[in-house]
């Protein structure tokens, strides 16, 4: 399985990344929105995106609302991983299409149990 990991944050990145590729994925990462759309655009096939909300060029509600707007990615499953705790921002980021929500800061755990609720972990991680 293929995870795009889009969050502004190197660190961020390389931490998400990280604990996804443990899981069994193989990664891409993107900057912003747009990069990550860019991605997507190129042909690149995704299971899973986990995306930030606060990003230059092209924020995490923005990519959401366009991927979901394209029939062709209708089966990307679509996580927030963010610092945005408000409950009006976790409603907005659902109702846009998003699949979960997950508030940083987050434990590997955390990103493994919202992946097993979506049906995401391997199956070979759950023996």
């Amino acid at each position: 399985m293929r995870a795009l990991v889009i969050d502004d944050s190197r660190t961020m990145r390389r931490i998400v990344a990280g604990t996804l590729e443990r899981l069994g994925f193989e990664t891409l990462q993107a900057e912003h929105g747009r990069e990550a759309l860019d991605h997507l655009e190129a042909g690149e096939h995704v299971d899973l995106a986990c995306i930030d909300w606060n990003m230059p060029v092209m924020d995490g509600l923005t990519f959401v609302t366009e991927v979901r707007a394209n029939p062709a990615w209708r089966d990307v499953t679509l996580m927030m991983v963010t610092t945005e705790s408000e409950h009006g921002q976790i409603v907005r980021a659902l109702a846009a299409g998003a699949h979960e929500y997950l508030i940083k800061p987050f434990t590997p755990d955390a990103i493994r149990d919202k992946l097993d609720l979506l049906g995401l972990v391997p199956v070979e991680e759950l023996a």
